[in-house]
């Protein structure tokens, strides 16, 4: 291997070096300073792929990207510079975004239920649209925030979703022309709708229905004078082709829908609040087991019933429940480890516990899967950790979040600054990723 050191932050790959082969640097470094610290690696290729993916399967809405997913900065520097917008939820949000020169037409502060403080730095900053959903929330924003152009959030029907969102958020339909009248008493511009049909949504017809129900309040707001010109379809949409639910099911249902309730392509703005559909399949868990035991299928507690496994692996990784796994109980299907040792096929597997490294007894991490006997020092891998992980961590019992290392292959680096050059209005002041060229040659 050769490095060639130019800079910090990203790593561009040669052409045939994988984020796999960065995994394996990382590893041998660590483990030549007698380091078995966890980290992930990022493979911010995957977001232009994923990018790409969506101008052709929704290329009538254009993605802002929903910050509180993973709000790392090399993450939003290469989707803003793909021309993304952003969904944010707060002050600190929206200083993040706007400090890396996005302008503020670019962002959706998109919180029906938004403290007086941040709408007041919303006004400073420039930020015009946003989101509610109640008589009140327009009451605040009037006060603090006269020229805000508003977007009234309805309630959906979202029950088979992972993370169902209408019971904390959204107006039903009876209520809409009562909350738009206050508004047009208010002297509040609505400007249009918003849906989010739930994070890990399971049945893409809820898009359409939903656009369908968008339609209706649509005509209120026209009949009410408004001028509605933006439509925002929310969240909820799989990230990775292991999802029960793929990506271009939810565009199918989509684009008709779209074409059937909102034909007039120049006179309606279409966006959505993708997060997990970027940011999932990009990162990898790197975790070391610092801890193990046996358990005896004659011992209590051992929970160990099946016959020919006469006992049960616990182990105990360096990262848990507290930190990259916080959301692991509701994308456990997405989240299973790769061992980094190899192991013969024929290997007996054995029942086996995973804990994270805290001392709370909640740090319990999974008893369903089946693995060879490991050591202390080994190392398991977890693909598709990139949602909810890094965002939502904590610094619980002294563990901190585990680091991120970014690299991003050639060929992507080069379709990155394509799209970039195709973009008609580039942000003249947005910070590029700064870049750590390692050149690894086999």
């Amino acid at each position: 291997m050769e490095n060639i050191i130019n800079g910090s932050e990203l790593v561009i790959l040669e052409k045939g070096v994988t984020i796999m082969d960065i995994i394996d640097q990382k590893i041998k470094e660590q483990m030549f300073r007698e380091n078995t610290d966890a980290f992930s690696v990022a493979d911010l290729g995957d977001l232009v792929h994923q990018h790409l993916q969506w101008q052709r399967a929704l290329p009538r809405v254009k993605p802002f990207y929903a910050v509180k997913c993973n709000n790392s900065k090399p993450v939003a520097q290469i989707l803003a510079q793909m021309g993304l917008g952003f969904d944010c939820a707060s002050k600190n949000e929206i200083a993040t975004i706007l400090d890396m020169g996005v302008p503020a037409e670019r962002i959706i502060y998109a919180n029906p239920c938004k403290e007086v403080s941040h709408i007041k730095y919303a006004v400073s900053r420039g930020v015009q649209t946003m989101t509610f959903d109640n008589k009140d929330e327009l009451l605040k924003v009037a006060m603090i925030h006269p020229t805000a152009k508003m977007v009234l959030r309805i309630a959906v029907n979202d029950f088979t979703s992972l993370l169902p969102l209408s019971e904390k958020f959204g107006a039903s339909l009876s209520e809409c022309r009562q909350l738009m009248e206050y508004a047009k008493t208010l002297d509040l511009d609505t400007i249009g709708v918003s849906f989010h049909v739930g994070s890990g949504c399971t049945d893409p017809k809820i898009y359409a229905q939903a656009i369908a129900d968008a339609r209706v309040v649509f005509d209120i707001g026209i009949h009410l004078g408004f001028q509605m010109y933006l439509l925002d379809i929310g969240g909820g949409f799989p990230g990775t082709a292991e999802d029960k639910v793929t990506f271009e099911e939810v565009a199918a249902e989509i684009n008709p829908a779209l074409d059937m309730y909102f034909p007039d392509k120049t006179e309606v703005q279409i966006i959505a609040e993708p997060g997990r559909y970027y940011v999932t399949s990009p990162f990898t868990l790197v975790v070391n087991i610092i801890a193990r035991k046996l358990v005896e299928k004659s011992q209590p507690n051992s929970n160990d019933e099946e016959a020919g496994n006469e006992k049960t692996m616990v182990y105990y990784l360096n990262d848990g429940l507290y930190g990259s796994f916080c959301n692991f109980a509701n994308y456990r299907d997405l989240l299973k480890p790769i061992l980094y040792k190899k192991h013969s096929l024929d290997q007996k597997l054995y029942n086996t516990r995973i804990w994270g490294p805290t001392c709370d007894a909640r740090d319990h991490i999974s008893d369903a899967w089946m693995l060879p006997e490991l050591e202390i020092g080994d190392w398991l891998l977890f693909k598709n950790n990139g949602a909810y992980t890094s965002s939502i961590s904590t610094t619980f019992n002294g563990f901190h979040a585990a680091p991120t290392h970014y690299a991003i292959s050639e060929e992507a680096w080069e379709t990155l600054q394509n799209i970039k050059k195709e973009i008609q209005s580039p942000v003249e002041e947005q910070d590029d990723v700064d870049t750590q060229h390692l050149v690894i040659r086999q």
